[in-house]
């Protein structure tokens, strides 16, 4: 059966989504210009981080300017250091009616942005407890990825390199190793820096790629946006296309077969 991008859906928190790019809202010069590439990226979901949004809408907010008809907002944890920090925004996020899904991140190290990965555990079975759908970000440990899933995890989110490094995939062998065993969809956040990592990504089999700087950071956010999407599409396809066996040496294209010599 041939491959249709049109019927191939993300099943994620019980829901369906058609984009398999999922997009951050920091970092651009404008809200308007974050606006704009968000609608080229047509991503279905806009992750925001719970602190940096004006919650009361007494001023000027980024959600002024996500359509919620169109996307749905993924509130974050970021800038937490600690599971009851991080459960308590969660929380916040809720209270104040963005949502009872939350992109969860307990940050381990200043410096790298790395996850504490036992208080990211924690967390999640706490807030998975709390009624939440919880998609937590985390290093690319098998490991911590199974024990995620079996706490309750609505999907696992391996960094492909640290957030905002923009260097890609890393560690390609942990990842593949992360899907064998993955009951809940893998999504690779934090690392992408241009179209050919998020290909990458995808032709690994990960489900959905998350990203923030590797378009906000761009030279041009807008046409960045643009190419992602169609990079994870392509990847997506090639990997559902199955590619041919890797060889040391060459093969004909044409085959020798009867020709004439």
């Amino acid at each position: 059966m041939t491959y249709s991008h049109e019927k191939d859906f993300l099943s994620l928190g019980g829901r369906t989504f058609r984009s398999r790019l999922l997009v951050g809202t920091g970092k651009y010069a404008t809200f308007p210009l974050m606006k704009e590439a968000l609608e080229k990226s047509e991503a279905e979901i806009v992750t925001v981080a719970v602190r940096r949004v004006n919650l009361n809408r007494s001023a000027e907010s980024l959600l002024d300017y996500i359509d919620t008809r169109r996307f749905t907002v993924l509130p974050n944890t970021a800038g937490c250091y600690t599971a009851d920090d991080a459960i308590r925004t969660a929380c916040l996020g809720r209270e104040a009616g963005l949502s009872n899904w939350v992109k969860l991140e307990v940050i381990g190290n200043e410096k790298t942005l790395f996850p504490d990965t036992e208080a990211l555990l924690s967390a999640t079975r706490t807030l998975v407890k709390e009624g939440f759908v919880v998609l937590p970000y985390t290093n690319d440990d098998p490991i911590m990825a199974r024990k995620l899933q079996d706490a309750g995890a609505a999907a696992v989110m391996p960094l492909g390199a640290p957030i905002g490094s923009g260097m890609g995939i890393q560690n390609p062998a942990n990842i593949r190793i992360i899907l064998e065993s993955a009951t809940v969809p893998v999504i690779v956040d934090a690392g992408v820096g241009t179209a050919s990592d998020a290909s990458v990504a995808m032709e690994l089999g990960c489900d959905a790629v998350l990203m923030n700087t590797g378009i906000a950071g761009a030279q041009d956010p807008v046409a960045m946006a643009e190419a992602m999407k169609l990079a994870v599409r392509a990847g997506r396809l090639a990997f559902k296309a199955g590619r041919i066996a890797q060889k040391l040496y060459a093969s004909a294209s044409s085959p020798l077969q009867g020709i004439s010599q």
